[in-house]
């Protein structure tokens, strides 16, 4: 991975678009009433929990999304190598986990549509905004899938490849602490290995020796 790149997950409009959709629709017309009451139901067959599943987690991955832009954006000026790893493989782990949350609303909000009564809502308002909801969420479950986690994996297994996140990789800024060669002055190391003079040999020593005449005094 270069300095430059984002954590990997390219984040495409898409994935925040599709959850304004969902809880935009569900604020807006998800709330139905009969004739002949004034309390608003939740028109996925008055199920309330169907209605807040939808706009919590639609507002939640929004956010969510906003987030990881943000540290798309920051990501080049991290340095340190443990929190650029840290950072992809939490885009990873997030992805995923919006997508799973995405795949259980689909099939929550499709359940509850498909068990609604017509007598609940004779005059079938809302109903765009239900299947829009439904639609949207589909949707989201590969947008995050395919656009986020992939790409971040993907980023990942570049990165891993690579010395980025290797652990021979030693980041600069991070690399002051070095202890660092003690200088030598070049004349000083040249004089020293001039006048360095190898031992005598042995045979020196048994020469001297047999050359020395004790004298009696």
């Amino acid at each position: 991975s270069s300095r430059g790149g984002g954590t990997g997950a390219a984040r495409s409009r898409e994935v925040p678009l599709f959850s304004i959709v969902v809880f935009g629709s569900i604020v807006n017309e998800g709330y139905v009433n009969r004739l002949d009451e004034t309390q608003e139901h939740c028109i996925f067959n008055r199920n309330r929990n169907a209605c807040n599943y939808g706009i919590t987690v639609g507002v939640l991955a929004f956010l969510s999304c906003l987030l990881y832009l943000a540290l798309d954006a920051y990501f080049p000026q991290i340095s340190s190598v443990k929190d650029r790893k840290k950072a992809v493989l939490s885009d990873i782990g997030v992805s995923a986990f919006w997508a799973f949350l995405w795949f259980v609303g689909f099939c929550f909000l499709t359940n509850q549509w498909q068990v609604s009564k017509e007598e609940d809502n004779p005059m079938n308002e809302g109903g765009d905004a239900a299947r829009a909801a439904i639609t949207f969420s589909f949707f989201s479950i590969f947008t995050w899938v395919s656009k986020t986690a992939f790409l971040a994996y993907q980023r990942f297994r570049l990165g891993a490849d690579s010395a980025l996140f290797s652990q021979d990789y030693m980041d600069p800024s991070q690399d002051s602490g070095m202890p660092y060669a003690p200088y030598t002055n070049e004349e000083d190391a040249t004089d020293t290995v001039g006048t360095y003079q190898q031992p005598p040999p042995a045979d020196a020593f048994d020469t001297e020796t047999q050359g020395y005449q004790t004298q009696n005094y």
